[in-house]
């Protein structure tokens, strides 16, 4: 094997490491996200509900975006968890500062009111890309 060939692939192993842990960390949120919510945003979305696949695939998105800051910016995985987890509480901060804001949020992404689901998700993304912009430790 060529030493360029080996260089390449000697990167393999942070990869993967860096890899499954925003897998992880991204099903983690997933799952609290779902918890501290009073829809059943999987329920919702396998009965075809736009406003919960809207809104849950915002926050989701907007989790993703700091947490790919943290992965490009952490020194090492401990590093990146740890600011893998702050983004995480600050998407969820961010859905109850949602909900304070529109009235009866659950309800309306309950009844499939696409407004709240796109109004939601936006906000997600967009506190997600000021999150991530801010992550420059």
């Amino acid at each position: 094997m060529s030493e360029s060939l080996l260089a390449s692939i000697a990167g393999l192993p942070n990869f993967l490491s860096f890899f499954v842990l925003a897998i992880v960390l991204i099903l983690l949120f997933a799952r609290i996200y779902s918890w501290i919510t009073p829809h059943d945003e999987f329920g919702l979305i396998r009965s075809n509900n736009p406003a919960a696949a809207l809104a849950f695939g915002g926050a989701i998105l907007g989790f993703a975006l700091p947490l790919a800051s943290a992965i490009t910016h952490s020194v090492s995985l401990a590093d990146c968890a740890i600011w893998g987890a702050i983004a995480l509480v600050v998407q969820l901060l961010t859905f109850l500062v949602v909900r304070l804001t529109i009235r009866q949020l659950p309800e309306r992404i309950n009844n499939g009111e696409v407004a709240t689901g796109i109004f939601s998700a936006c906000c997600s993304i967009a506190i997600g890309l000021v999150n991530s912009a801010s992550m420059t430790f």
